[in-house]
């Protein structure tokens, strides 16, 4: 089996980790180190992406990735997102690329875990004990997916749990759209006035590693998010800073409470198996199944 995956903070990279632990002959393939390719070849009979949920929609790497890759190989094919709370759609809109194909998404699901977006109010602390319960719940939720995946069943489940917010279908449709745009807003302008480095910034230059695009540059004043360079919204560099020192502005639409919240880095995902991601020269060995 091969498992493509993209990770901002560790949540989607824990989650490939643990299913690379079930199916042992399965080929971990980190999808920013292909994305400067025209065309991605997604290989093996049984292949999976793990990604995670930005703005309620597929993240940008993903959407790269679906529009490059082609898919003569698969036989069998799942998804599996991972998220803090919101409800999720996107697994509809890879569906509809593999048709093309004449391929279908398998199987899909929608994991909730930790939240790694620190400028909301009401950001929640994520404790020993929090990411320890966490931990449990996905794994117990991997026990089905582990099942679903080793008899290939058809499996699309309702999208219900774990989600906190929105749950009532105008509110949901209205957000959702609101969100599109938002981050599409913020696409366009190329993330000039987005991120910041306050007092804090030792210029360790932990955040220019861990950034999967190659848009955060170290210099001798501090990092810099390059104009010409796609940002994938990850938030590695906010949350793997270790001085917090990195924050989001606050617009006029939007209040960032980053300056006074907490961090989310997945405690098993380092800096290295972040920066990784982008520098395998090989990105590993295609399995056969």
């Amino acid at each position: 089996m091969n498992l493509y995956f993209f990770s901002g903070t560790g949540n989607s990279l824990f989650i490939a980790r643990e299913l690379q632990k079930r199916f042992p002959e399965t080929a971990l393939i980190p999808i920013a180190c292909l994305l400067d390719r025209e065309v991605i070849a997604i290989e093996g009979e049984t292949v999976g992406l793990v990604f995670p949920i930005h703005g309620m929609s597929l993240p940008i790497p993903i959407r790269l990735l679906l529009a490059k890759a082609t898919w003569e190989s698969p036989r069998y094919i799942f998804a599996i997102a991972t998220r803090g709370g919101t409800v999720f759609t996107g697994f509809k809109r890879i569906d509809r690329v593999l048709r093309k194909w004449g391929k279908r998404l398998d199987a899909s699901f929608a994991l909730t875990m930790l939240n790694n977006d620190p400028k909301f109010k009401t950001y929640p602390v994520a404790t020993p004990d929090a990411i320890a319960k966490s931990e449990s719940e996905v794994r117990e939720r991997l026990n089905t997916i582990q099942h679903v995946i080793a008899g290939r069943f058809i499996f699309q489940e309702a999208d219900i749990q774990g989600v906190t917010f929105p749950t009532v279908l105008p509110v949901r449709i209205a957000l959702e759209w609101l969100v599109r745009l938002g981050m599409a807003m913020v696409e366009r302008t190329g993330v000039t006035d987005y991120f910041y480095a306050d007092e804090k910034c030792t210029r360790c230059g932990t955040c220019e590693k861990v950034c999967s695009s190659r848009k955060v540059c170290v210099t001798g004043e501090g990092p810099v998010w390059q104009d010409r360079v796609k940002c994938y919204f990850c938030y590695a560099c906010l949350n793997y800073c270790p001085t917090q020192a990195v924050q989001i502005k606050s617009k006029w639409y939007m209040k960032s409470y980053t300056e006074r919240n907490g961090r989310y880095p997945h405690p098993w995902a380092t800096v290295k198996d972040i920066a990784g991601q982008k520098d395998r020269a090989n990105p590993g060995t295609p399995a056969a199944g």
